[in-house]
This record gives structure tokens, C-alpha cells and sequence, in this order.
């Protein structure tokens, strides 16, 4: 690993079970678990020195030939911050208060195209941030400009009386729940993951592919496939 002054942790919550795609995380997608796409991305990322696994499903992972390393620590889920309507803070205040990092950089296994590269630029950008005081936290967003309009069809964010190309439309940005980045001091601020001075990162739109029902899981098959025969033909 390269030298750095600043530990990075990354946190990696993964449960057994799943709603709407029933055993997601261990399912094939591919031609390997699911899971396995974005640890192997993350193993690829000099700058990460521990990758914390907090799960409910070591005999899973074990199945599946994953095990502690040196840099992969596998936490065993707490019972009482097991199950589907447990928040997400909860699972991460506890690896947080377990293990030491100056930066902790969260993700999740549904997040299976983000590169390397995305990863690298986004703890770049925020250590950055960090030293000039810009910002205490990052979260990745996908830029939208359309026209939204609520249940009623009353417009939200233009006036149908005088139609403007969408590109002129002001920008929304739409966290896409693929990568956090935080101290444990805008954790604390706020017991989330998102501290009080966060920053916004846009990373590729192609890579921000969150798989959380079946329609997302085939259309994240696709992508992937598209993505393994670009660089295919490529090389």
C-alpha cells in the first residue's frame, strides 16, 4: 500500500436477507456474487486501508470463499441492529464506534458498476475539502434537469405557460446512494453519514446504477455486460 497520512475505512453493511430481491447481495450477477463487484473494486484502491464488513451473514460469506484478510474485516451484525427497518446510522454508529479511522468512506454491494478510478477521485476531492475547510462530508449525486411535476400535475420546478429547454432548466441533484465519505466528527455532529458542511460529488451517470428492485437488477445486468464488452474491445 502507498503511503498516506490518512487512514481510510471503509464501511460495507451487508445483510442476508433482502426484500424486493431476495438474496441480492449473493445472487450471481455476471458470473460472480454480487457482492464481489464492488469489493474487488475497492480492494483496488491503494488509498483504502481496511474494508469493514458489518454483516449477518458470515457463514454466507465464508460460502462464497470470503474470509478476514488483512485489509477485509468481517463484524458480526448486532442482533438488535438486525432486520430490514433498522436505519442504516444505527449499523454505521457502531462500526464507527469500534473502529478507529480519520476517514470512513461508505458504500453498499447494490452499487456494483462504480469504478476504481470514481472512488479514488472522490477521496481526492474530499481530503482536499477537508484540509481548506470547505467541507465535512461527501455524498455522490446524479445531475438531473426535466421538468417534475407532483401527484396533482401541478409543475414543480417550471412554468408549462412558458416552456425553456430542459437543459436551461436550474439543476436538481439527486443523491444516488452510491458512495458516503465522513469523519467521526461529522458523524457525530449529526449521527448520519451526511455531516453539517457536506459537499456534493457527480461521478460518471453510468456507474450510479442502484440495484434495489428487479427492474434495477436487469437493467444493471445490461450496463454491466456493455461495460465488459467496451473495454473487451478496447484493450
Amino acid at each position: 500500500m502507498s503511503s498516506k497520512t490518512s487512514k481510510i475505512v471503509t464501511l460495507l453493511p451487508m445483510k442476508a436477507n433482502s426484500e424486493r430481491v431476495k438474496g441480492k447481495n449473493f445472487r450471481d450477477f455476471n458470473g460472480k456474487p454480487l457482492f464481489r463487484w464492488i469489493l474487488d473494486t475497492l480492494l483496488e484502491v491503494d488509498e483504502i486501508d481496511r474494508i469493514v464488513i458489518n454483516t449477518d451473514a458470515r457463514h454466507i460469506l465464508a460460502e462464497n470463499g470470503l474470509t478476514d484478510t488483512d485489509r477485509v474485516l468481517i463484524r458480526d451484525r448486532k442482533p438488535e441492529i438486525c432486520g430490514d427497518l433498522v436505519s442504516m446510522n444505527k449499523v454505521l454508529a457502531d462500526d464507527v464506534a469500534n473502529i478507529a479511522a480519520d476517514t470512513y468512506l461508505m458504500t453498499h454491494t447494490t452499487n456494483p458498476l462504480m469504478s476504481a478510478d470514481t472512488i479514488r477521485r472522490a477521496i481526492e476531492t474530499f481530503e482536499q475539502a477537508k484540509k481548506d475547510g470547505r467541507a465535512d462530508s461527501l455524498f455522490t449525486v446524479d445531475k438531473i434537469q426535466t421538468r417534475f411535476y407532483r401527484a396533482d400535475c401541478s409543475p414543480v420546478n417550471h412554468d408549462p405557460d412558458n416552456l425553456i429547454r430542459t437543459q436551461d432548466l436550474e439543476p436538481w441533484f439527486e443523491e444516488n446512494s452510491n458512495l458516503y465519505i465522513f469523519t467521526r466528527g461529522s458523524f457525530a455532529a449529526t449521527g448520519a453519514r451526511i455531516g453539517k458542511r457536506p459537499m456534493m460529488f457527480e461521478g460518471p451517470r453510468f456507474e450510479s446504477i442502484d440495484i434495489d428492485d428487479q427492474d434495477d437488477w436487469d437493467l444493471a445486468v445490461v450496463a454491466a455486460r456493455y461495460l465488459r464488452e467496451t473495454k473487451g474491445n478496447a484493450a
